[in-house]
């Protein structure tokens, strides 16, 4: 493949064109065959309207849907948490996918940004997918990046598109290109977690955020390490895990650790929901919200953007976490 068209697959908007261009060439036959049906007004209709739909979902997509930002409130309750943390504030974003605001999309994170920091957070956390598909999408946009700021700093975890596995490259280049994400993240003062932790303090008490490598299933990178990330710490103590990859939480996280809060990403809602039903779940359990199992929970950010900048029915978000010292009634 040239360079040349690789560099107009790597394009956004590319996918959204083809999109536009499916749509045609289904609109124009069915206009036809719409002009030829005058013994059957109520299918002419249905037809009609059926393509009218097609051409708004696309249109508001991937114009005004992109346009959206919500703030999500939650709150997490543990009876684990130690006392100086109980109010403690967590802002979580994911998949910014920061090729994806390219062009005039490009104020949408300054605002993204502009957001998050209002919230005064304590905590900053990214759950993975920086890039679409190469590092070198990511240095336009250090700046702005860089301008994330909270009292105990911004950690990280990769996401799948984080890794060089979109583009054909022999393993010396894929390694030069995994480094160049995690330099990046560094450059705008991120702190990555490669299934490592953080420390976190409040006088006598400490909590720890933990971050996986991308775990996922099928073709999806398996590289989280539930002892790497979490050696030598004791049942006792307080994680936060970050992992991309929500379907982590049920094969590893749950059965393999006591972490009592995991953040994840990777679902994007599914980007397209009606009437509450959005593809992604068919393929997850947990891809948008807060999810309970026992005392312990995950949440799932819809995200931020995508490798195509659409957005129907599932609004970008950025997540406000508040911890809660449970009380244990006696």
């Amino acid at each position: 493949m040239s360079e040349s068209l690789l560099m107009i697959l790597l394009e956004p908007d590319t996918y959204l064109w083809l999109s536009a261009l499916a749509l045609v060439v289904l609109t124009l036959p069915l206009l036809v065959f719409w002009r030829r049906m005058r013994r059957r007004r109520w299918l002419r209709c249905c037809l009609l309207l059926a393509l009218l739909c097609f051409w708004y979902v696309l249109l508001y997509g991937a114009f005004v849907g992109v346009r959206h930002l919500d703030v999500r409130q939650v709150e997490f309750a543990s009876k684990d948490l130690p006392a100086a943390f109980d109010g403690y504030r967590i802002v979580q974003f994911s998949d910014a996918h920061v090729h994806s605001f390219d062009g005039w999309r490009r104020p949408l994170l300054s605002r993204a940004i502009d957001s998050i920091n209002a919230q005064g957070a304590d905590l900053i956390v990214f759950t993975g997918d920086l890039q679409n598909k190469q590092p070198s999408e990511i240095a336009p946009y250090l700046s702005e990046l860089a301008r994330l700021k909270a009292k105990d700093g911004v950690l990280s975890v990769l996401g799948n598109h984080d890794y060089p596995m979109y583009i054909d490259a022999d393993p010396y280049q894929q390694a030069l290109n995994l480094e160049a994400v995690v330099s990046q993240e560094s450059k705008a003062g991120w702190n990555v977690l490669l299934n490592g932790r953080r420390t976190i303090r409040r006088g006598n008490d400490c909590i720890y955020v933990a971050g996986m490598e991308n775990d996922g299933e099928g073709r999806f990178p398996q590289l989280g390490s539930i002892n790497e990330a979490l050696h030598s710490l004791t049942r006792q103590t307080f994680v936060v895990m970050l992992e991309h990859d929500p379907t982590s939480w049920r094969r590893k996280i749950l059965p393999h650790s006591h972490c009592q809060l995991t953040l994840s990403g990777h679902t994007h809602g599914g980007q397209f929901s009606l009437l509450g039903l959005s593809p992604a779940a068919f393929n997850y359990h947990e891809y948008a919200g807060m999810y309970y199992a026992g005392d312990r929970a995950i949440n799932v950010s819809s995200g931020l953007s995508g490798v195509v900048p659409f957005r129907f029915g599932v609004n970008p978000e950025i997540v406000v976490i508040t911890l809660r010292r449970l009380k244990i009634e006696n």
